[in-house]
């Protein structure tokens, strides 16, 4: 390989990370990273101090280009719209910092920052970098970036889940879950569900899905109870990693019918976000490698 292409790949996984996290969006990602390489194949290497630190800046004024664009296309979302899933690597889930970025409760709340906020955030708490090069990114001054960071950062923190909870804590609540929806226990449905769990579910105005958050414990269970048990349709979920923590990858008459992912707080689900949109549903029969 050649010197551009070298250090490209070398930092992809990192490239690509940044720019889930700022969009959301898997597929946009990816685009984001062909256009930054478009724009590194052709600088001239001798100038470049830091590689890394460059292609940072590259793929971060492309991905807020996108999400400026996104954001007007977003408005007319049918439904509740959630991040496109990943099904990450196991050993994601042991970096904590990582898989709570990448988490879909933590991308939610990301969503309620404005463009700019978001990509200083992102880089500051998630990537660590410094004011100076987030400033060369995001063309503001040092200063500028400092409030930006102070802004954002409290932002999130007042909307971000309540305390931390270990992978294993999530790992099983959801198993609770689990067996609570394939034996039709209601009872054991009720105890695992927070009293304010929320429900939300993506299907883009293609595939059936709610289009309001469902909030409490027994409205949600009721749901869950109708919807499952259909009539004449064969339901089963097998366990796997989403975004960074475990989570349900659901078959409905043996095809992919969608993911769900949860947010867990006390014990208990605090938060159930199941995507059923078929366009978000590309990048769930393979693991997609995320770093930081």
């Amino acid at each position: 390989m050649d010197s551009a292409t070298e250090a490209f790949v070398a930092h992809r996984n990192l490239l690509f990370t940044v720019a889930y996290e700022m969009l959301g969006s898997a597929t946009d990602a990816e685009d984001v990273l062909q256009e930054t390489w478009l724009r590194w194949v052709g600088v001239d290497l001798d100038t470049v101090r830091e590689q890394r630190a460059y292609l940072v800046r590259i793929v971060t004024r492309q991905a807020l280009d996108r999400l400026r664009a996104l954001g007007r296309r977003r408005e007319s979302y049918v439904g509740p719209w959630l991040p496109e899933p990943l099904l990450t690597a196991p050993d994601v889930a042991e970096d904590v910092e990582l898989a709570d970025s990448v988490s879909m409760a933590m991308l939610l709340v990301l969503e309620t920052l404005a463009p700019i906020e978001r990509a200083v955030f992102v880089l500051r708490e998630v990537f660590d970098l410094e004011y100076g090069e987030i400033a060369e990114a995001v063309d503001k001054s040092a200063a500028a970036v400092r409030q930006i960071a102070y802004r954002a950062r409290a932002h999130v923190a007042a909307r971000r889940p309540r305390g931390s909870v270990s992978p294993a804590q999530t790992r099983a609540a959801l198993q609770a879950f689990q067996r609570a929806v394939e034996t039709g226990d209601l009872q054991s449905l009720l105890d695992i569900l927070a009293p304010d769990v929320v429900a939300l579910a993506d299907g883009g105005g293609v595939a059936h899905a709610l289009l309001r958050p469902i909030v409490g414990r027994g409205k949600v269970a009721r749901l869950l109870a109708a919807r499952w048990y259909q009539r004449g349709v064969e339901r089963s979920v097998e366990p796997v990693q989403v975004n960074g923590g475990p989570g349900l990858l659901v078959r409905v008459d043996g095809q992919v019918d969608g993911v769900l992912a949860v947010q867990v707080e006390n014990g208990r689900i605090a938060g159930l976000y199941h995507v059923r949109n078929p366009e978000k549903l590309s990048r769930v029969d393979r693991e997609t490698a995320v770093s930081r």
